[in-house]
């Protein structure tokens, strides 16, 4: 591989990882307020729990019930793919650090 090719690859490394710092909402159907909300329990839920993602995924679900009413669903992971029903303005569906996908819904 030559040194351009290497560099190239470096720089592109670094410009992901700049933007993986950041959340990635790629899609929500929720008000505003909601959506922070509900975005920061995810955050925190994901940084907290990167090594067990049951327990993630269960203080997501716990959170967002107590918080907004029950059932809601969450579904974490790196890889997936999914064919839901919601409500009306009770989607989220996140990327946090880049890499763990977040989707949270109400039914």
């Amino acid at each position: 591989m030559s040194a351009a090719k290497t560099d190239d690859t470096s720089m592109d490394m670094e410009a992901f990882q700049r933007a993986a710092k950041y959340t990635l909402v790629k899609f929500t159907d929720m008000h505003i307020e909601m959506k922070e909300e509900a975005m920061d329990i995810c955050i925190t839920a994901v940084e907290k729990y990167t090594s067990d993602i049951e327990k993630c995924t269960q203080t997501i679900k716990d959170q967002m019930d107590k918080k907004f009413g029950a059932p809601w669903h969450v579904v974490v992971g790196r890889a997936f793919a999914y064919e839901i029903t919601t409500e009306v303005r009770n989607l989220l569906y996140i990327f946090v650090a880049g890499r763990t996908a977040v989707l949270l819904w109400k039914m």
